[in-house]
């Protein structure tokens, strides 16, 4: 039976702000995790995204914070971006709402006045990114010697994005006496270095397989042949308001991300759809993000820099749009759906260029994907030449990441058009005597 979080060792004020959340009943990795960090052991966390893990780390924290006191933050959360620490500090928010805890959230994209008044003023608990915290520290403007807990959220991510310097650095600057908590998805070497230099004689805790989608996520495969039949798809399956009610769009790129956004938005009008990336500016993404969570909108495209910072009850589906590239982000990707116990559908469109990709995430997750063919009514397009090209180049330099002695198809037929060239030319070629002018 799962625990209650009635049954843990939390006060009235914590309790109570649980319960207004709607929350009765721990996840696994909050059952698991809550108690030891009460006890003051560092954490080694191996937890699939959705879980429930920011509340494991944040509730214990709260309750041994207890309430404001004196002006230097006592407790330091790092993340890798931006959506994710605002997606933190909102849990933070909801679970002390009952207690007078300072919260500051501080990330890149914007100026660091605002951020810089608001620690200045007073905190307990700063919410941040690496490079941003970095800033205003050298900039003098934290203390960070009455830190007495400081936690990793998504330290795979933070490895992914070459984090690790700037980890180093901070772990540099802040009180060796402490509590550290650090939360994975994944257990990579780098992760297990940072674990190495990060926490002393950790507890372990591991709620499932690593790498492994939850188990309420029904996975399926599409094949498709271009990237025009995907758009094909994709209008086949938005068609289907009562099934497809919230759904999350993932692209490779910022383009492709524009382009579906551009496509979604002449097709169904304005308010079915937001699109964030790196390019849109912080409000833009943080309204679009506001309006999906709200229900205002019912499609949000995505490039991999939201994949971890979106937390939505209720999305329906995850399509991958493309299959991505970094093979772990799979498994961050489709966690956008099925949360907390909730069920959830994730559908990945794959042309012959993205099956590479598809065998090294099936190797990640240790389970094969199910193919499902293509609905009858999805019309398939002709592959346009510079794309036919485009996927042959890209198979090619698969296969010789693979084997760095594999000439390609294109050396072949160059090589093959070469022989053939210097065939004709022999054939072509007169002989001597021929060019030789006889005089009578």
């Amino acid at each position: 039976m799962p625990k209650e979080f009635e049954e843990f060792n939390l006060n009235r004020q914590i309790l109570n702000a649980v319960a207004d959340a709607g929350f009765t009943v721990a996840t696994p990795i909050q059952e698991k995790a809550i108690a030891p960090v009460l006890s003051g052991q560092d954490i080694f966390g191996i937890a699939e995204t959705g879980t429930g893990k920011t509340a494991a780390y944040v509730l214990p924290i709260l309750m041994q914070l207890k309430y404001a006191q004196g002006d230097a933050p006592r407790a330091l959360i790092l993340a890798p971006t931006r959506e994710l620490a605002m997606q933190i500090t909102d849990h933070v928010k909801i679970f002390s709402k009952y207690t007078d805890l300072r919260t500051v959230v501080v990330y890149g994209g914007l100026g660091p006045k605002t951020q810089i008044e608001q620690i200045k003023a007073g905190v307990d608990i700063i919410v941040a990114t690496p490079g941003r915290f970095l800033d205003i520290y050298l900039a003098n403007h934290i203390n960070t010697q009455y830190l007495k807990f400081l936690v990793l959220d998504e330290a795979d991510k933070m490895m992914d994005m070459g984090f690790i310097g700037s980890i180093h650095r901070i772990l540099e600057v802040v009180p060796r006496k402490r509590q550290n908590l650090l939360f994975s998805a994944t257990m990579s070497d780098l992760v297990q270095k940072i674990a190495g230099d990060f926490l002393k004689n950790p507890t372990i805790i591991e709620v499932a397989q690593q790498a492994t989608p939850a188990a309420s996520v029904t996975q399926s495969l599409y094949h498709v042949p271009n990237f025009k039949t995907k758009i094909n798809l994709l209008a086949h399956v938005l068609k289907n308001v009562d099934e497809f009610t919230r759904l999350i769009i993932f692209c490779k790129t910022k383009t492709v991300a524009d382009n579906i956004f551009s496509f979604i938005e002449r097709k169904f009008g304005p308010e079915a759809v937001r699109v964030i990336h790196a390019n849109k500016g912080q409000n833009t993404r943080i309204n679009s993000i506001n309006d999906f969570k709200d229900g205002n909108i019912r499609v949000l495209v995505a490039t991999d820099v939201a994949s971890r910072g979106i937390d939505v009850s209720e999305v329906s589906h995850v399509i991958n749009f493309d299959v991505p590239i970094v093979i772990e982000d799979y498994v961050h990707r489709i966690g956008r759906t099925g949360r907390a116990f909730a069920k959830g559908d994730a559908l990945t469109l794959c042309t012959d260029a993205e099956k590479y990709y598809i065998q090294k995430i099936e190797k990640l997750i240790r389970q094969q994907i199910p193919i499902v063919p293509l609905p009858p009514e999805v019309f398939i397009e002709e592959t346009p030449f510079e794309e036919k090209q485009a996927i042959s180049r890209t198979i090619d330099d698969q296969k010789r990441r693979e084997d760095p002695d594999f000439k390609g198809a294109f050396h072949e037929k160059k090589h093959a058009a070469a022989i053939a060239a210097a065939a004709r030319n022999k054939t072509n070629k007169q002989p001597s005597w021929k060019k030789k002018k006889f005089k009578n």
